[in-house]
């Protein structure tokens, strides 16, 4: 019975700990949030906190007539959907191959620690800006792809998950005539959606809140993506790119507001994909694991 009191105990301050943490990542958010839909005035007093006072939707008015934010957006979005689906064809087509035993491929383990060195080492940053400087990749939607196009981390993940596969599946496949891109287009793949679907949940959220590279690797503006852009202008606080006509509304309404209405509007994608992935995202971790 003390036994069972413990345990009941642990689950209660376990749970009330867990309760802190997500109200510590949710709360900003909705003070964010609120202070985008309060009024100029009310904001640059400082006393929103989590309700919005005097209710007002000028900021996101202002935002939407914005080109260089949906400019911006669109960027993201076209580098999260190749950058995503690069991601995912490499390491999986990478972990398959790494997950077979040695007497199958024999440079199993060299190729192995060739990726995973790349983990600990890195070329660093002026290496690799010369490298994307001289295959001309700067101003172009490749330079914030390619040079991180093979997610290591991911490659193990899959790689452990295929290990766990059964080997009666591929045998089958091969005994019915199937190659290795058949067995593994048409049973590692199925069977592997959790996986997956976690790794390209890394990768999504990888690509869409890396700004650093896009001040990097971008000389032009109109070619930051949208986390960049948010950066100039809650950071850097540049308002360069703003037009005559912008610069006249801007002086009517809160830079603290403008700013949480951007910063919101740059999380809401992210927000709204990754209750779809959720669900995998556990249980995609877990069965790549060692089973005991």
């Amino acid at each position: 019975m003390r036994i069972k009191k413990r345990i009941d105990w642990f689950l209660v301050i376990n749970n009330i700990f867990l309760i802190l943490v997500a109200a510590l990542c949710v709360l900003p958010m909705i003070h964010i949030l609120a202070i985008s839909f309060s009024s100029s005035a009310v904001a640059a007093t400082g006393t929103v906190t989590f309700w919005p006072k005097e209710f007002s939707l000028t900021s996101y008015e202002f935002v939407a007539q914005r080109k260089a934010f949906w400019d911006s957006m669109l960027v993201s979005l076209e580098r999260i959907a190749i950058g995503g689906a690069i991601n995912v064809f490499l390491a999986t087509t990478i972990a398959y191959p790494l997950s077979k035993e040695k007497r199958e491929f024999r440079l199993r383990t060299f190729y192995a620690w060739v990726f995973f060195i790349t983990m600990i080492f890195g070329a660093g940053l002026i290496p690799t800006y010369m490298l994307v400087k001289e295959l001309g990749l700067i101003d172009t939607i490749w330079a914030l792809i390619l040079p991180g196009a093979v997610p290591v981390f991911s490659v193990i993940i899959l790689l452990n998950f295929f290990r766990t596969t059964p080997k009666e599946l591929s045998e089958s496949a091969f005994i019915d005539g199937a190659g290795h891109w058949r067995t593994l287009w048409s049973i590692y793949i199925p069977v592997s959606m959790p996986a997956i679907a976690t790794i390209l949940l890394f990768s999504l959220v990888g690509h869409w809140n890396s700004w650093f590279d896009g001040l990097i690797y971008m000389n032009n503006p109109s070619n930051y993506p949208l986390q960049s852009y948010i950066q100039t202008i809650v950071v850097q606080k540049s308002f360069t790119t703003l037009t005559p006509e912008e610069a006249k509304i801007m002086a009517k309404i809160s830079d603290k507001t403008l700013k949480s209405a951007q910063i919101f509007l740059g999380a809401l994608p992210i927000l709204c994909v990754y209750p779809f992935l959720q669900r995998y995202f556990v249980k995609g971790m877990v069965l790549g694991s060692v089973k005991g």
